[in-house]
């Protein structure tokens, strides 16, 4: 085990809102940069997989710069203030690329730019200086878990290299029950179905269960009711692949808004249990 890799982390970003009303989910992230960095040292660049960045096929955002993308609508106008632009990773695009193609996987390489409120939202808490480079990946929402976990772990030797490998969507995301003729109050109790569904995921990951994990729309309670679509849950998959085979996988943050939007965080691997322990 090599004592200064990054563990890969799958994020739930939640609403816009939350860069301006971080709650419990925001405290935490706060309080992961400093545990990552004291435990494996400062990223020397993050790679990003975000519900919000969806393509045909893989591509990789070689940016030399990256733009805050306000990609959402009918927020406050402070919401679309805030800025977060940060430096692109060009040279790690290309060995990304070199990763994947040797897996026999496609991948594109674009010199365009942007980062989705995905990225942005929580890296604005976790690395607020905004000094990381950061290399967006977009991925195919058609693509089934096990693809994409296979992809992730393609680009497993990059945590190696000091990449934080970061997935960012949503533990669950039915908009349907937030958009509705009655839009439920920020601290809403939680629903009996984002419960079962959670606590179920949280189990399972616990376990390394990954033959249910990967079938989950199958096997979890309420599965099509919290994730009607899936491209919020996928880039879970991309960063647990990043840790490996059959990696260690442990929910190291939890908590509801909205009574339905789950904002859990999970870290894969070996090093998944050091990092628990720093933020306990």
């Amino acid at each position: 085990m090599n004592s200064h890799a990054l563990p890969p982390l799958f994020l739930s970003h939640g609403s816009p809102m939350t860069a301006l009303e971080p709650g419990a989910a925001g405290a935490f992230l706060e309080r992961l940069g400093p545990a990552l960095v004291a435990m494996a040292g400062r990223p020397k660049a993050i790679l990003a997989i975000s519900a919000h960045t969806l393509t045909r096929e893989p591509v990789l955002l070689a940016a030399a710069r990256h733009d805050t993308v306000h990609d959402f609508g009918g927020f406050p106008d402070a919401l679309y203030r805030l800025r977060y632009d940060s430096p692109g990773a060009p040279a790690l695009a290309q060995r990304a690329a070199a990763l994947l193609r040797a897996a026999g996987l496609p991948v594109q390489v674009v010199p365009e730019g942007g980062l989705d409120h995905g990225i942005w939202s929580p890296l604005r808490f976790t690395f607020p200086e905004a000094d990381i480079p950061i290399l967006p990946l977009g991925f195919p929402p058609d693509w089934s878990p096990a693809r994409l976990f296979a992809m992730g772990q393609a680009l497993a030797p990059l945590a190696d290299e000091g990449v934080l490998v970061m997935g960012t969507g949503s533990i669950t995301h039915n908009l349907r029950l937030l958009f509705g003729a009655v839009r439920p109050p920020l601290d809403a109790p939680e629903i009996a179905a984002s419960a079962a569904f959670r606590q179920w995921f949280a189990q399972r990951s616990a376990a390394a269960d990954w033959p249910a994990l990967l079938d989950y729309r199958v096997q979890a309670p309420h599965a099509v009711d919290m994730h009607p679509t899936d491209e919020h849950l996928l880039p879970f998959y991309v960063a647990a692949g990043a840790a490996g085979a059959a990696p260690a996988s442990m929910r190291i943050h939890d908590s509801i808004t909205y009574g339905c939007l789950g904002m859990d965080a999970y870290a894969f691997g070996d090093r998944a249990g050091a990092l628990a322990a720093r933020l306990a």
